[in-house]
């Protein structure tokens, strides 16, 4: 029962649309604008049929017992020209089942991405945590991860 991890590939695409949806609905409980501006297009199946395509994403299963039980998306992202080329490592998504959570899926998930993202020459590592979201603030925490941007929003339609 140790947790392991490995690229998905689109035989992995129903399950990684049934957690993302899990996903989706955590993360809207804490930000309602989260569906529209920080998940994933819609169709689901199709953007992760194009993320497992894209060159600069990776995107990993966390399973037990090769059960699926979480993913991790990451992607390269350039910084701004002054930073000479420099890209940037970020975690766009990362989940795990409920259940699962608290006994290592995360880590097997977030390790060998890390690893996969500094053999692409990365020095640099952002991960994206929705405010109020304790556990994942504390994931990251203890994964060598610290705050370094707040972005605040208004809504004026309520």
């Amino acid at each position: 029962m140790t947790p392991t991890s490995r690229h998905a590939t689109e035989y992995d695409v129903p399950e990684l649309v049934r957690m993302y949806r899990d996903l989706e609905v955590e993360q809207a409980n804490l930000r309602p604008l989260w569906p529209l501006a920080d998940g994933l297009d819609e169709p689901i199946a199709a953007s992760f049929s194009k993320l497992m395509q894209d060159p600069e994403s990776l995107l990993v299963i966390g399973e037990i017992d090769e059960v699926p039980l979480g993913f991790c998306w990451a992607r390269s992202e350039p910084l701004l020209a002054q930073a000479g080329g420099e890209q940037v490592g970020v975690i766009r998504l990362i989940f795990t089942e409920h259940e699962a959570r608290g006994v290592g899926v995360g880590e097997a998930m977030i390790l060998p991405v890390l690893e996969e993202l500094r053999r692409r020459g990365h020095h640099l590592f952002d991960a994206r945590v929705s405010p109020g979201h304790r556990y994942a603030k504390n994931f990251f925490e203890s994964n060598g991860f610290s705050a370094r941007l707040i972005v605040m929003h208004h809504n004026d339609r309520g």
